[in-house]
């Protein structure tokens, strides 16, 4: 999802010569083939990840080994190379019991599997790289490219008359797009490296994205259901406020990204009717 958005963006601009690797082209669980890939490369970006937070709960190793193993072996390729890294890190990191924006420098207290790889995928880039490295954390991702709860919701439109969605998790969707075009304009901006928080401004819950999909196809949004939490129980815990503060990012100067309904609104336009076909 993002990678691919990372390809466009970067397709757009003159000075950018890009590598972009499939899983199936590199295993970053292996140091070795990550050193050699790294050879001749100013900028990394680290867009694998394990992401499958549910399953992260019963096969924890498998998690770590991507998440954590994989950023030690990208930063470590990155340190002989010299070159500069941005790991992509998460909300889940938090414990997800706030009532007002996390700021970079909260307290992290990961309650998931998934989290706590990539809590630790967090440390294990700053901790071989601190001068170079930029752990970038966002949220609530859906793209294009890939499966997230916007296609999901777009898909279910189609199929049902009413969806019941949770309404007591908040969080900020977050455009894969917009993602990859914040990320390249912190590269190119050099500012200090370190934690930042990038995602989309303002907030709302799952039902209300869901609600937002529906109006974008021309649905009624009143299909949409709003229900609770434990309704709904997953392996894994799921935070029911992860809103992430972009205090950091703004003081470095960079533009903030679009509030999340607008993002919205703009994805579908982009992606056509793309998401508008049963």
């Amino acid at each position: 999802m993002l990678g691919r958005d990372l390809q466009a963006s970067l397709a757009r601009t003159e000075d950018a010569d890009v590598t972009a690797l499939t899983r199936a082209e590199l295993d970053i669980t292996d140091g070795s083939a990550v050193a050699e890939a790294v050879v001749g490369h100013d900028v990394v970006v680290n867009a694998a990840a394990y992401t499958a937070v549910d399953a992260a709960e019963t096969d924890e190793a498998a998690a770590f080994s991507v998440n954590v193993l994989g950023a030690h072996n990208v930063a470590a390729a990155c340190v002989k190379a010299g070159a500069t890294l941005v790991q992509v890190s998460t909300d889940y990191v938090f414990p997800g019991d706030a009532t007002e924006p996390y700021p970079e420098d909260a307290r992290t207290d990961p309650r998931s599997a998934y989290g706590r790889s990539k809590w630790a995928g967090e440390r294990a880039v700053l901790d071989a790289l601190p001068e170079r490295a930029y752990v970038v954390r966002t949220a609530w991702l859906y793209g294009e490219h890939g499966p997230s709860f916007v296609r999901t919701v777009a898909r279910l439109a189609h199929e049902r008359q009413t969806i019941e969605v949770v309404d007591d998790q908040h969080g900020q969707p977050t455009w894969s797009l917009d993602l990859a075009r914040g990320l390249i304009g912190l590269v190119r901006a050099s500012v200090p490296p370190g934690i930042y928080h990038c995602v989309s401004s303002g907030h709302t819950t799952w039902c209300g994205l869901a609600r937002a999909v529906f109006v974008e196809l021309g649905e009624d949004p009143d299909r949409v259901r709003p229900t609770t939490t434990d309704r709904f129980p997953r392996p894994a815990p799921r935070p029911a406020y992860s809103v992430l503060d972009m205090g950091r990012w703004r003081a470095a100067g960079l533009p903030p990204l679009p509030g999340w309904r607008a993002a919205l609104h703009a994805a579908f336009a982009d992606w056509g009717a793309a998401l508008q076909r049963p």
